[in-house]
């Protein structure tokens, strides 16, 4: 079991996560705290089950997408990556996801592509948003500019 912290670029937020990797399947279970919100989730085989403290929960499947992805966490963008070792090159890969919205929980489809640029960097794109994902030789966000930077395990 490794625990991941990450704290937000572009507003005050904060993420734990505690995951769990067994070959090609990755299982967490954390807290993402905002502004406005507290949300606990847990992920396991595709299936995401959320629940915004004192308010509603939600269970996603990503049925006809993907991979699930959960709105400000860099742990689900670690899910294609990982998939297709894209953090250590390859060619670029589009995707369909399941695009859960924090806090509301509203779901939505989001087309990402994700383009290997350099060992540990990784383009994600989706519509005219564009980031450099920089990674660990495990494929896990260090830093996704402009949203998280990983406080724990900290990286040199």
């Amino acid at each position: 079991m490794r625990t991941f912290v990450w704290t937000g670029e572009d507003e005050p937020r904060i993420e734990i996560a505690r995951v769990e990797v067994d070959g090609a399947t990755l299982r967490a279970e954390g807290t993402q705290i905002g502004i406005a919100y507290e949300l606990r989730y847990a992920l396991d085989a595709g299936t995401l089950r959320l629940e915004v403290m004192g308010g509603r929960s939600r269970v996603v499947e990503p049925e006809d997408a993907d991979f699930v992805d959960l709105g400000f966490s860099p742990l689900t963008n670690t899910l294609p990556i990982r998939a297709h070792e894209l953090h250590q090159g390859g060619v670029p890969r589009d995707y369909v996801m399941a695009l859960v919205d924090v806090p509301a929980l509203e779901l939505v489809r989001s087309e990402q592509r994700y383009e290997p640029f350099a060992p540990g960097l990784v383009r994600f794109r989706s519509g005219d948003f564009s980031a450099m994902l920089e990674l660990d030789d495990d494929g896990f966000v260090v830093r996704y500019p402009g949203l998280a930077v990983r406080a724990f395990p900290a990286t040199a």
